[in-house]
């Protein structure tokens, strides 16, 4: 699944917000382009938290080989350019430039794009997979009941604003639900915590995982102005082995 971003073209330093989960493909449209865009436009990209210059990643339709992203990096025949599987590290700010003789031509085209992502506590799970589907992508991780489980789900920007400016002037909030779409705070058996640092944020779900939880789905979802933006699903799945000495534990202790 590709997501479409189209750019804001304007006054140079403008860019449209977008929010994408991780695992998703991106498309960053420069609509000003023209038809012989590939010879004379430029796609660049910068991130402030990370401490990165500006750096070129496709140049007259020539892939910037020194990237760390440029295999995951394609540019369409109206200059458009596509990111397949984005990951955190993809946040920052992308600008589509226009240069005629080496000459830079008009408004710069910018898009700020902020990536929600998953993560979960312990680490050092046997396996797991990852799948994405329209608006949202997925992660099952292999793990044993009785165990105390921690997912982190962070809005990763280059924009400088804490969470608590994303809430009051943007109407971005990150919220943890179940399958049925409620707000897990309204259920004790779950701790759900936030915090906000400027690029940065977080909200953390940590719950004991029991027998029933074997394929239940929790989902971060991230709305603005209460619209639905982005969600990342993470979806429990206990191995077969684990499963089978859970429940004798079960049953040896009740008897």
């Amino acid at each position: 699944m590709i997501t479409e971003i189209y750019c804001v073209s304007g006054i140079s330093g403008e860019a449209e917000n977008v929010f994408i989960s991780s695992g998703e493909n991106v498309r960053l449209s420069c609509n000003n382009a023209l038809s012989d865009c590939k010879s004379k436009y430029t796609w660049i990209y910068y991130n402030r938290f990370r401490h990165l210059a500006i750096v070129e990643l496709i140049a007259g339709g020539i892939k910037r080989k020194d990237t760390e992203r440029h295999e995951r990096l394609s540019l369409e025949s109206d200059c458009s350019l596509n990111i397949k599987n984005v990951t955190e590290e993809d946040y920052g700010s992308y600008t589509c430039r226009k240069y005629v003789n080496g000459q830079q031509q008009g408004p710069d085209e910018r898009v700020s794009l902020n990536v929600l992502h998953v993560s979960v506590s312990p680490s050092s799970s046997p396996s797991s997979s990852s799948s994405s589907s329209s608006s949202s992508s997925s992660s099952q991780t292999e793990i044993s009941p009785g165990r105390s489980v921690t997912l982190s789900c962070q809005l990763y920007s280059d924009i400088g604003f804490s969470c608590d400016h994303w809430v009051s002037s943007e109407g971005v909030e990150l919220l943890w639900v179940n399958q049925a779409g409620v707000d897990l705070k309204t259920d004790s058996r779950y701790q759900i915590l936030s915090s906000s640092a400027p690029g940065h944020c977080i909200i953390t779900l940590t719950t004991t995982l029991l027998n029933e939880d074997n394929n239940r789905e929790w989902r971060c979802q991230l709305t603005r102005r209460n619209q639905l933006k982005t969600s990342v699903r993470y979806t429990v799945k206990y191995s077969g082995e684990k499963t089978l000495f859970s429940d004798r534990f079960l049953k040896t202790f009740t008897h």
